[in-house]
C-alpha cells in the first residue's frame, strides 16, 4: 500500500472513531410533563456524556449485566376496540393504526397486543366461537365459528399486520362455551370435567383458524382472571384444575396439533403468586408450560419476582393492568404507570408490558351487561373519525417505541424517587427510563462507562433517554 493511500485510510479510520464516539458521547430525550406542556415529545437539549463533577444522584447503567429479553409493549384489542377502529374512514383508520404500530417519525411502534379468544368483558355482547341451542352438544365442534371476530377484529389485526408483520399476539379466553360449564352461563361456573378435552381442542381450533386467516397465535393463556367468577364473561378455574387441564388435555392437545403456540398459566393478579408457583411445582404440568401472567389489581409487582425465584427456567409476562386518567385532572398522572408497569414489571422479570384496553368511544363503550367494565377508558378515545390520546397512550410510548422486541434488560441502581430502568435493544442502543416519582424537581446524573451525562426531570415527568 502506497504512503498516500495509508495516509488517507488511516485518516478515515480516524474520522469513523470520532463521529463513533461523539454519537455515543450523546443522549436524545423524550420527555412527558404532568402539565402536559410535553407528551411524549423529543427535547432539542444537548446531553453530552463528559468527565462530570458534581454531588448530584447517579442512575449508573450497566449492560455488563444482562436480565431478560423483552417481547414487547402493547395493549389489548379487545372486540370493542376492534369494532370503534373498524367504523372510521379508511384514512382516519390507517393513519392512527400507523401512529400505533409503525416505528419510523412520531409513531410509538407497539410490538405486542393481546386478543380475546371469544367475546371479553368490552365488548357489545358476550359470545364464544361455538354458541348452541340450549341442550345441545357439539363434541366434534362442527359448528365452531370464529363468528363476531370476522367482522372487526381479524380485519384490523390483518391492516395491523401489513404495518408490523412481527408483531406478537397473545390469546386470553374469557369463557368456555357455555354449555361446557357448570352453570350453563358465560359469567362465572367451571369447566366440566366431561369437556376437558373438548375445550383443549377448542383452544387448538383457535389458533389453527386464526392462522388460517394469516394471524399466527405467539401464545395464549389458559383462562383470563380464574379466581375472578364475577366478570361477564368469566370462568372460575382454581390452579389445581388448571394444572390436570394442561397436563392432561390442553398440552397434549397442542403437542398433537403440532402447534408452537406458547402456554402461558394464571393470568392474574400478583396477590396470588402461589398460583402459578403450585402448578410449575407439578412435574408433568410444567413441561408445557412456557410462562406466568400477571395483572396487578391485587397485590405488588414483586411478586413477578417470588414466581421468577421459584421457577426460574420459566418466563413471566404482564399480560393487563387498566391505566386511565383520573377525572377533572387537568395533567397527566404519567409517573405512576411508568413506575408500577413498565419500570416495575419489567425489574421484575417481565418479558412484555399489556394495558387495558387499545380503544374504547367518549362513553368507555362498548362493555357488556352484568359484569362488563363502564371505566375502562382506552390508550385512545375515537369519536367517529378522530382519536384522542391518553394516559394509557403516553406510558406505553415511553417504552414501546425505543425498546424493541429482542431487546435486554441491564442494571441499573434506583436513586431515591428516580425509579427507572435500562435496556439494550438489538441495534446496540442504550434505552433508560426514568420516572421522577419525588416531591420536587430531580438533577441527577447518568453514568455509562465512565462518563456522565447531568439531566432534570420535574416532579411526576417521565424521560426516555437513549444513546
Amino acid at each position: 500500500m502506497g504512503t498516500k493511500n495509508f495516509a488517507a485510510l488511516a485518516i478515515g479510520s480516524l474520522c469513523i472513531f470520532i463521529a463513533l464516539r461523539s454519537q455515543a458521547q450523546q443522549a436524545q430525550l423524550w420527555l412527558t410533563k404532568p402539565d402536559k406542556s410535553a407528551l411524549f415529545a423529543q427535547q432539542t437539549t444537548q446531553l453530552n456524556f463528559s468527565k462530570l463533577n458534581n454531588t448530584n444522584p447517579t442512575i449508573l447503567v450497566n449492560d455488563k449485566i444482562n436480565y431478560q429479553q423483552i417481547d414487547g409493549f402493547g395493549y389489548a384489542l379487545t372486540g370493542g376496540s376492534a369494532m370503534h377502529i373498524v367504523r372510521m374512514s379508511k384514512e382516519s383508520r390507517s393513519a392512527l393504526l400507523k401512529e400505533l404500530f409503525a416505528t419510523d417519525g412520531n409513531n410509538i411502534g407497539v410490538s405486542y397486543i393481546r386478543l380475546s379468544i371469544g367475546a371479553s368483558d368490552l365488548n357489545e355482547r358476550v359470545f364464544t366461537y361455538n354458541d348452541i341451542p340450549d341442550g345441545q352438544q357439539d363434541l366434534k365442534l362442527e359448528k365452531f365459528d370464529l363468528g363476531a371476530d370476522k367482522t372487526d377484529v381479524i380485519p384490523v389485526m390483518k391492516e395491523i399486520l401489513t404495518i408490523n408483520p412481527k408483531i406478537k399476539i397473545l390469546g386470553s379466553p374469557w369463557s368456555p362455551p357455555s354449555w361446557m360449564k357448570t352453570t350453563y352461563d358465560a359469567r362465572g361456573g367451571m369447566l366440566k370435567p366431561e369437556y376437558y378435552q373438548v375445550y383443549a381442542n377448542y383452544l387448538v381450533k383457535y389458533v389453527q383458524e386464526m392462522k388460517k386467516n394469516g394471524i399466527t397465535i405467539d401464545a395464549i393463556t389458559v383462562q383470563n382472571e380464574p379466581l375472578h367468577p364475577g366478570n361477564n364473561p368469566s370462568l372460575l378455574m382454581v390452579a389445581p384444575d388448571q394444572a390436570t387441564f394442561v397436563k392432561k388435555n390442553l398440552g397434549p392437545a397442542f403437542k398433537k396439533a403440532g402447534l408452537t403456540t406458547k402456554l402461558i398459566i394464571y393470568d392474574h393478579n400478583a396477590d396470588r403468586p402461589d398460583y402459578p408457583i403450585s402448578i410449575l411445582d407439578d412435574r408433568e404440568a410444567r413441561k408445557y408450560i412456557d410462562g406466568s401472567g400477571f395483572h396487578l389489581y391485587g397485590g405488588t409487582i414483586d411478586a413477578l419476582t417470588d414466581v421468577h425465584n421459584a421457577h426460574p427456567d420459566k418466563n413471566i409476562y404482564f399480560t393487563e393492568q387498566m391505566v386511565v386518567d383520573r377525572p377533572n385532572d387537568k395533567g397527566i398522572s404519567i409517573a405512576s404507570p411508568v413506575k408500577r408497569l413498565i419500570i416495575g414489571a419489567t425489574r421484575n422479570w417481565s418479558r412484555n408490558v399489556l394495558e387495558w384496553n387499545l380503544a374504547a368511544d367518549p362513553e368507555n363503550k362498548p362493555f357488556t351487561d352484568r359484569g362488563g367494565c363502564p371505566t375502562c377508558q382506552g390508550a385512545v378515545t375515537i369519536d367517529k373519525n378522530n382519536f384522542t390520546r391518553n394516559l394509557a397512550y403516553y406510558s406505553i410510548a415511553h417504552a414501546s417505541k425505543f425498546v424493541r422486541p429482542g431487546s435486554l434488560r441491564i442494571a441499573s441502581n434506583e436513586p431515591e424517587s428516580l425509579s427507572n430502568v435500562a435496556f439494550k435493544t438489538p441495534a446496540g442502543k442504550h434505552v433508560l427510563i426514568v420516572a421522577n416519582t419525588g416531591k420536587e424537581t430531580a438533577n441527577f446524573n447518568i453514568s455509562y462507562n465512565g462518563l456522565l451525562v447531568a439531566t432534570t426531570l420535574d416532579k411526576g415527568a417521565v424521560g426516555t433517554y437513549v444513546w
